[in-house]
């Protein structure tokens, strides 16, 4: 007996409506998107509520006992559920798919987003290449679903090959085939080839525009991304709220906090309703421009806030280096995530309290919360100020050798430099050579650490190899070089890098470039040929060049002229304690006692202290600083008691200390 209509835009009979009145009490499940499909059939109308793999086999049973399945319709929305749903079973749906005869578009198209749903980007990629190969009727959503299969396979060849189909096919005057080109190639970061897409597009919407400035916003290309806006505004199409958010990340690079009032004032006059997404980007726009205060009004503004505004409002005080506010938001928030355990200890690493940043760290993984590659960076940095070496094995055993975090280029540079700033150079040399990928801070890391360790050799020859890469050397890979050349004692060499970084690398040599040189002029007794490099700088000396020429005089003994750098060097930085201790010790050279007298006067007078040099280590998770003759730690007693056991041993076997001052 033939069925009635499956579905119908006509009104349907008495006892439907009171089944479909019944029926959209209840909650339409996530896996069914289309609102427009009214179905009159009752098996199927029962089916378009269907929220569980039990659920749905029941159903299934009943369309097939009653010779449904056979039907294209209720196959698909069978299938549809078992592709679309959360969890999805694509098992199930290829057991479906493959009874289907004649499948349309729709359905092959449901078989394309169930995989990438299911994170089987390749599985829709094959899906697709069989509707090629079987000349199979395909339409403009086919080529958006199979480009998303393509962004999880970050393969931008095989992207290139739909776009080749859909140029074939006849499908680039579809504006949907077109915004999906867009996107797949801003988000494989070849921005010039989704430009080529985008100029080419015979009419554009607010997708096409806002995909395209995300694009620029997220490959930190910020002008191009507000040029792109200008030009968007120029025309009718009006940004929506997405299209702000883009912007608004764009202004954040910048931190522009003229253009960041600017487009807030366009948002208020556009009439669009602020989503949270929207006002969360306003937050860290106003934070990242340097303007707590306006992010404050927007975030105390806020109908509903979460973990998202509260971190964006979090980071601003701490990008404002204002960490007792920080710390003090962080504390009270009523959720944290992992975004926000990681931003806070990155505010600690880069404000130079490694020790906070460490100790949170722990306290992280005491909550159970999994670290993600941007936290592990920041621990690293504050492992490598504390010459904290076991935690960082640690975390490279646990989370990298333990395959729950994966190794990405810069998480492999944060370890090198941790190893390298902890003295294990051996292991960042290890590290380094099984890198796959390298980019600048790759190289530069390890050219630094060759350098700080006194293997100028083997910087040198590591940049002799960088430059047969791909990659061009920037202003650190040349501190790293001319560093090595200074620790090595290499003036030639020296003099040759220090002329090539402008006449063959077009690199502005900066202050610390300078320095770099000075200091190695001085090692060897060029005091002339030091000052007339720093007076010889394109811009002011900065404190830098004064200080390495300041600490070549004290080198060489030559007062009068460590005098006037130290002059200079005390013009532009009166506080640094470290200029008067370098000027003492120049005239301690020359036992000019009553100079020495001077200076130290001269910081009494001006409330210069003295930092007072001390160390530091980490101990069952805990850190114990200690400073000259201290007695404050609690088994201070016991510590001397020992040093000096070990002090009257040293003597003993013949140590002599070094005193020359």
């Amino acid at each position: 007996m033939p069925y009635p209509d499956l579905y119908t835009t006509s009104a349907p009979p008495p006892f439907l409506r009171r089944l479909l009145r019944f029926l959209s009490a209840f909650p339409r499940p996530k896996w069914n998107s289309n609102r427009n499909l009214v179905v009159t059939h009752p098996i199927l109308s029962v089916m378009e509520s269907c929220d569980s793999m039990v659920h749905l086999k029941q159903i299934q049973a009943r369309l097939t006992t009653a010779g449904l399945m056979s039907d294209r319709f209720p196959a698909s929305r069978v299938l549809a559920f078992c592709a679309l749903s959360d969890p999805s079973d694509m098992a199930h749906a290829g057991l479906v798919f493959r009874g289907i005869s004649s499948p349309n578009p729709y359905i092959w198209n449901t078989m394309i987003r169930g995989y990438n749903r299911a994170n089987l980007p390749l599985s829709g990629f094959s899906c697709f290449r069989r509707m090629v190969r079987d000349r199979v009727e395909m339409d403009s959503r086919s080529f958006v679903f199979v480009l998303k299969s393509c962004e999880q396979l970050l393969e931008a060849s095989a992207g290139e090959g739909i776009h080749c189909v859909a140029c074939k096919a006849g499908f680039m005057s579809h504006l949907l085939v077109g915004n999906g080109l867009v996107r797949f190639y801003a988000t494989q970061g070849a921005l010039a080839s989704a430009r080529r897409v985008f100029d080419s597009l015979s009419e554009r919407d607010v997708v096409s525009w806002t995909t395209m400035i995300d694009g620029y916003s997220e490959s930190r290309k910020p002008h191009e991304a507000l040029r792109l806006f200008y030009q968007m505004l120029m025309t009718d199409t009006q940004p929506n709220g997405i299209t702000f958010v883009a912007i608004l990340s764009a202004i954040s690079q910048l931190g522009e906090l003229k253009f960041a009032k600017l487009v807030h004032d366009n948002i208020g006059r556009s009439g669009i309703d602020a989503s949270i997404n929207l006002l969360n980007a306003l937050v860290d726009m106003y934070g990242k421009c340097g303007s707590v205060a306006d992010a404050k009004e927007v975030f105390d503004e806020m109908p509903i806030k979460d973990v998202f505004s509260w971190t964006s409002m979090m980071s601003a005080y701490a990008k404002c280096g204002n960490l007792d506010l920080a710390r003090q938001l962080f504390d009270t928030m009523p959720e944290r995530n992992v975004i926000t355990w990681s931003s806070i200890i990155a505010a600690y690493s880069q404000s130079n309290q490694p020790k906070e940043a460490v100790q949170l760290f722990y306290e992280m993984i005491a909550a159970h919360v999994k670290p993600i590659d941007a936290t592990l960076v920041s621990v690293l940095s504050a492992c490598a100020m504390l010459g904290c070496l076991d935690l960082g094995r640690w975390i490279y055993e646990h989370y990298v050798d333990g395959k729950m975090i994966r190794l990405s280029v810069k998480l492999a540079n944060a370890f090198i430099d941790m190893y390298a700033k902890c003295g294990d150079i051996a292991e960042a040399t290890k590290l380094f050579d099984e890198m796959p990928e390298k980019d600048v801070v790759s190289w530069n890391t390890m050219i630094l650490a060759y350098a700080v360790h006194g293997y100028s050799k083997d910087a040198l020859f590591l940049f002799e190899h960088m430059k047969n890469t791909q990659l061009m050397p920037d202003d650190i890979t040349f501190v790293g070089v001319l560093s090595a050349c200074c620790h090595g004692g290499l003036v030639v060499e020296g003099r040759r890098h220090f002329a090539d970084m402008k006449s063959i690398f077009g690199i502005e040599p900066k202050g610390v470039h300078y320095a770099c040189l000075v200091d190695l002029f001085g090692k060897f007794g060029l005091l002339k040929e030091a000052h007339e490099l720093v007076r010889g700088m394109p811009v002011e000396p900065d404190g830098a060049a004064w200080g390495a020429l300041l600490n070549a005089c004290r080198m060489q003994g030559n007062v009068e002229l460590g005098k006037f750098a130290g002059e200079m060097l005390l013009g532009l930085e009166p506080g640094d304690s470290g200029i008067y201790v370098l000027m003492a010790n120049l005239y301690a050279t020359r036992r000019e006692w009553d100079d020495v007298k001077k200076v130290r006067k001269m910081m009494k007078e001006r409330g210069v202290k003295k930092t007072p040099g001390r160390s530091s280590i980490e101990l069952d998770g805990k850190f114990h600083d200690f400073h000259v003759a201290d007695v404050s730690h609690l088994q201070s007693k016991e510590i001397y008691t020992t040093l000096n056991n070990i002090y009257t041993q040293l003597k003993i076997e013949g140590y002599v200390p070094w005193t020359k001052c």
